[in-house]
């Protein structure tokens, strides 16, 4: 297995509010071997304009680090209000941004829990609203060599992910594809190397993030975890990643929280068609090994509150513990 880069999501740390250039030096003084800016944090009375992609795009090849970008959106409603929204112009701008950076790929993560929401619009609806507006941007992204990577966030499945794309008529590589977030696929019903394995043509950029998967009493909870503490099985992932995208990075993202999966409540699991009963089953194999780490000590949820007052610390062990992975082991 070719080792691959790790690198740093600027989510995780946001607590230390770092520019841009201050989060490549903490990349350097950490062990990352690059950033993805899910969020760019652009010091008052600084553009981002020109001058400060370029040059940050040259500190980060002076230090052999990559860099990916985000601001990227793929749901063209405002989901506060449920109105249109075009986003065709942010779309453009992201990606005329990631040209200037050097970077192939724009993040894209327009909200999520919608399905939790029993009064937002069906996902078949956000499909086909999505699918016409992308429809449309392929001649940009393709003009800039950008591809608008959907995060698997708490929005849509992989089988939905794979339809919009469908519908789209897109092909692997050309100008959609998929920041796989590996723990969020739980808090979506799904076990995460199946779900690698069936986005894996498509996956451009990651969210390498360990995580766990408890039974309550209106079903599941999701929750995040250390690198490897979770129950994930970060390796399987790794290695496919690794045979089918040799050059891919291995983005460490990293926050506090729980999600409930209330699936007791039939309504709510009917909003979950695909998942099947062999699926159910590795989720319910990976509760039990959840609950016996926890009744260990050796797991536990982490308060999104406390994240500030652990995440360098909890970051640092994360890239160490995905280099390992990256290294097979060593």
């Amino acid at each position: 297995m070719r080792k691959l880069k790790v690198g740093v999501d600027s989510y995780s740390l946001k607590p230390l509010d770092l520019s841009p250039f201050e989060a490549l030096e903490w990349a350097v003084l950490n062990g990352a071997e690059g950033v993805q800016f899910s969020e760019i944090n652009v010091p008052p009375g600084t553009a981002l304009d020109r001058t400060f992609l370029q040059d940050l795009r040259g500190f980060a090849r002076e230090n052999d680090l990559y860099v990916e970008w985000g601001g990227g959106e793929h749901i063209p409603l405002d989901l506060a209000t449920g109105r249109p929204k075009d986003i065709f112009a942010g779309n453009r701008r992201a990606a005329e941004q990631a040209f200037q950076l050097g970077s192939a790929s724009v993040r894209s993560c327009s909200g999520g829990l919608m399905r939790w929401k029993a009064d937002a619009p069906s996902t078949e609806d956000y499909l086909e609203l999505m699918a016409a507006a992308l429809r449309e941007q392929k001649p940009m992204f393709r003009d800039h060599g950008v591809i608008l990577a959907i995060e698997t966030h708490f929005e849509f499945t992989s089988f939905e992910l794979l339809r919009l794309f469908d519908m789209c008529g897109a092909a692997p590589g050309e100008y959609l594809g998929i920041c796989l977030d590996t723990m969020n696929l739980l808090t979506m019903l799904e076990d995460p190397v199946l779900a690698t394995r069936r986005l894996l043509p498509w996956i451009v950029t990651t969210h390498i993030k360990d995580g766990g998967l408890a039974l309550t009493a209106d079903g599941f909870v999701s929750f995040t975890a250390e690198a490897g503490k979770g129950v994930i099985d970060l390796t399987a992932i790794v290695e496919a990643l690794a045979a089918a995208h040799p050059r891919i990075t291995l983005t460490v993202e990293d926050h506090g929280g729980d999600f409930p999966i209330p699936t007791n409540d039939p309504e709510f699991l009917a909003r979950f068609p695909d998942l099947t009963v062999p699926e159910l089953v590795s989720l319910l194999r990976l509760s039990v090994r959840t609950r016996a780490l926890m009744d260990a000590g050796k797991l536990s949820v982490l308060p999104r509150e406390r994240w500030a007052s652990v995440c360098e610390a909890r970051v640092k062990r994360d890239i160490r513990s995905v280099r390992r992975v990256a290294a097979g082991g060593e």
